[in-house]
């Protein structure tokens, strides 16, 4: 029985050393307790070989021909898609500046040479279970961002809703020149801003409009359902802001907590100006789209009311202006 059970990939580990004979050596001590081992003999081999296919850890001499250990870690870990890989650094080099380098380029972990087999294989063990965890949530992240498109899918008038305000969103966030945690956080906002209506019924969902007082307090839950929801993830902190609060208003009048102007949080303020654009663009049950012109003006037409932020409403047509004289 036990035969017919999926085997798990064993771990994937790239050795990044100049001489064939350490490399040699880490690779066989490796391979013969089940590691798949990748050597490269530069950083510029190492990079080629990340982007092929990514490693689940690597373990690097610092001192190489062109481009050093330090520089090889520190490009990995300001990539939002190799950060995450443990990166330990290897090094004949006792002197505690280096190791400050190493922290300071972001090593998750040190070896000195000559290396021990125990003391790597130790090593190699704890940050696999630590690389294991870290996929795990980051599954976790794909299982609610699927969520948040099965609630899309409940509404007919919103197919593609989630996809739209991700792509925009991280765009406006570019435009704007934020940091690359703050665009990922608006891209999983898009997928995630509407995960509370998971618990609103369809017929409320659906009617879209004319709701009764009481079904109007519980479509305005769906913001701190959404944020509950996602709260036990650490990895979804910056998300939380913008799924509890981008049905606020500038001028106050907004839910689930009445805020107002900078009360609101900046990237709950630029989801919400890419979410009213989309809806105005699209058909409801309850009302045609508009064209883009007639979007602008009735977006700027209630930022002056007080309802959206009038500086982000006015970057974000600067910004689509400026795309559609590109195409």
């Amino acid at each position: 029985m036990g035969d017919l059970l999926p085997r798990r990939r064993a771990p994937r580990i790239l050795v990044v050393d100049d001489q064939p004979s350490i490399a040699g050596l880490m690779s066989q001590l490796l391979t013969i307790r089940g590691y798949e081992v990748i050597t490269a003999a530069s950083a510029d081999q190492a990079e080629a070989e990340i982007r092929r296919q990514s490693p689940d850890l690597i373990l690097s001499d610092v001192m190489m021909p062109g481009k050093s250990g330090y520089e090889l870690c520190r490009t990995l870990k300001e990539n939002p898609a190799t950060r995450l890989i443990p990166f330990v650094l290897i090094t004949g080099l006792s002197d505690s500046t280096d190791k400050v380098r190493g922290i300071e380029a972001g090593a998750d972990d040190f070896l000195n040479k000559p290396v021990l087999a125990e003391e790597l294989i130790a090593r190699v063990k704890s940050l696999l279970r630590l690389k294991e965890f870290t996929d795990e949530l980051e599954t976790a992240d794909s299982v609610l961002c699927t969520l948040g498109l099965i609630v899309e899918g409940r509404d007919p008038y919103t197919e593609g809703h989630c996809e739209r305000l991700s792509v925009h969103a991280a765009d406006l966030g570019r435009h704007l020149g934020m940091d690359e945690d703050s665009i990922i956080a608006l891209k999983r906002g898009g997928y995630l801003h509407d995960l509370g209506k998971i618990a609103v019924p369809d017929e409320i969902l659906k009617k879209g409009s004319d709701l009764t007082p009481p079904e109007w307090q519980i479509m305005k839950l769906h913001p701190i359902t959404g944020e509950n929801i996602c709260r036990p993830l650490r990895s979804l902190r910056l998300v939380l802001p913008i799924i509890r609060h981008h049905h606020e208003h500038t001028d106050g009048s907004g839910y689930p907590d009445g805020l107002s102007g900078s009360e609101i949080p900046v990237l709950s303020r630029v989801l919400q100006v890419v979410d009213v654009y989309d809806a105005l663009r699209t058909a409801r049950s309850y009302k045609p789209a508009q064209n883009h012109d007639q979007a602008a003006q009735t977006m700027r037409d209630e930022a002056a009311r007080g309802l959206w932020d009038a500086e982000l409403v006015s970057e974000y047509f600067s910004m689509l202006n400026q795309k559609r004289q590109v195409a």
